[in-house]
């Protein structure tokens, strides 16, 4: 299945010239040059995956989000089904990530759909829907968060930065749309819901697309949109 899809997306990019779009490579990989591996084109990155389920029209570098974001669609830091976390770029994760929230569990624990986050099967670029983050900020502002690892099978140690939420609408009079902290608010999930959420956090590898004539302009889409399906 590997094999079938790096195949379709090699051929897909050579022969309409788009460029892979990308977070490790930003949006200016060419698709060309034998010394190539059809296997580089099976990494599906963060942005476009990001993108596609968001309905939210930014491209570029992961990082730059946030910032191109500002007047053209409503921010802050309370998460909203729909909503893309926009990380900011910490350690090794040079160039940020951004994540779809899927589902929002409580006032310190969502469910997330992204791209390029985990190892599995040991190959990178694979999809990921509905595992969970947490907030681990003091102020409950979504500031850091910890986010499913799927090598541990469990939440990662890292408290990585978060710029805040883009919301797939206008933006607002007001500015940012502000959280209200919470007081009780927990930033670990509690022992008897992790059950009920590790066993929907089942990462599912990308499956072999069929290219819809729809998408003649955007191969890059098609491909992800028949990966959902």
């Amino acid at each position: 299945m590997k094999r079938r899809l790096a195949s379709l997306l090699f051929a897909t990019l050579a022969a309409t010239s788009v460029p892979v779009l990308g977070q490790s490579q930003g949006e200016t990989a060419v698709a060309a040059g034998a010394s190539i591996s059809a296997i580089q084109f099976m990494a599906l990155q963060c942005v476009p995956y990001a993108r596609t389920v968001s309905g939210i029209q930014i491209y570029g570098d992961a990082h730059t989000w946030w910032n191109q974001a500002a007047g053209k669609y409503a921010r802050g830091d309370r998460p909203k089904v729909g909503a893309v976390m926009a990380f900011k770029p910490y350690g090794r994760m040079e160039l940020g990530h951004v994540a779809a929230v899927s589902k929002i569990i409580d006032s310190r624990t969502v469910l997330l759909r992204h791209a390029n986050w985990s190892l599995i099967n040991g190959a990178r670029g694979q999809i990921e829907n509905d595992v969970r983050a947490i907030d681990v900020s003091e102020n409950n502002d979504w500031s850091k968060v910890r986010v499913w690892f799927a090598p541990i099978q469990g939440i990662g140690g890292t408290a990585w930065p978060v710029q805040g939420f883009i919301y797939n609408e206008k933006p607002r009079s007001k500015g940012l749309l502000l959280a209200k902290p919470t007081k009780d608010a927990k930033a670990e999930t509690t022992p008897e819901r992790a059950p009920a959420l590790a066993r929907i956090e089942k990462s599912r590898p990308v499956k072999a697309p069929k290219m819809d004539a729809r998408y003649a302009a955007d191969p890059i889409g098609a491909i992800i949109a028949a990966a959902m399906k």
